[in-house]
């Protein structure tokens, strides 16, 4: 495989991404993977096996931060892959054996990438709103805590295989709607450990879903080199004036975006 040439207009693409991804939080999938399809006309299957690998090392970066600050659950993070890794490959698997790349499977793609994208954006939109019903929800119920705790435990693996399933179909989800489902089940606990547990947690799932694309023939090296380039300096920018920006206003401007997005995928 020779060294693929950097496309000026795909790097700035992915510091645009990587910028927004640095300033809001949310995973780079929501935001890329559309961008590739509807403004670059990239098949959908190529779009999300090359997200995916763009993810693994996005994610990596954040992981290997969060791992320093200690601001890892790696409980949580155990629990959602027990979940998502071999939901993953069952995934991949049933995609190899009925094909990627016909017009049915792009559309199939495009409509779960539309609708995951609306569900993302309704987490977005109502996250401190839900964290603060789990708060109190988990404050009434800690009488009970050993059941609560196998009642969690369960929720947080089927959450897992919920989000391999997804991630693996449109490289969306393991960020927004992770967290916020992440935030429901450990309303006790700091919402860095919450963020920091899902990051570590899209390394393995997406390095292992973008490995089987790859394996499928649904990954563009080319536009994966491309993106990085842009991205990886966005996401330090981005991060660096994550502190100053209108947190409220910022997640309300994006989820209003991955709704037009979204509406534009899964109905047009």
């Amino acid at each position: 495989m020779s060294f693929p040439h950097i496309d000026l207009l795909y790097s700035v693409s992915g510091l645009g991404v990587g910028f927004l991804v640095g300033l809001t939080g949310v995973g780079g999938g929501s935001l890329m993977t559309p961008l590739l399809v509807l403004l670059f006309g990239i098949h959908p299957a190529t779009a999300v096996g090359t997200d995916l690998l763009y993810a693994a090392a996005t994610k990596a970066t954040g992981t290997l931060v969060h791992g320093i600050k200690g601001s890892v659950d790696w409980r949580i993070t155990g629990r959602l892959a027990a979940g998502s890794v071999p939901a993953a490959v069952i995934t991949l698997f049933l995609l190899n054996r009925y094909g990627l790349n016909t017009p049915g499977a792009a559309r199939v793609i495009q409509l779960v990438l539309g609708y995951a994208l609306l569900v993302t954006a309704v987490s977005l939109i109502f996250r401190p709103q839900l964290a603060r019903l789990a708060y109190k929800a988990g404050t009434a119920r800690a009488a009970n805590a050993s059941t609560r705790e196998g009642s969690t435990v369960a929720w947080t693996v089927l959450t897992g295989a919920v989000l391999g399933v997804l991630v693996s179909i449109t490289s969306v989800g393991a960020g927004a709607i992770g967290i916020t489902v992440l935030l429901l089940l450990y309303p006790r606990l700091s919402t860095v450990r919450i963020v920091g547990s899902d990051v570590a947690h899209a390394v393995p799932l997406t390095l292992i879903a973008g490995t089987g694309h790859w394996m499928l023939g649904s990954v563009d090296w080319h536009l994966l080199v491309s993106l990085l380039v842009g991205s990886l300096p966005g996401i330090v920018v981005g991060s660096l004036l994550s502190s100053k920006a209108p947190e409220a206003l910022l997640r309300n401007v994006l989820a209003a975006t991955l709704i037009l997005v979204g509406v534009k995928l899964a109905f047009s």
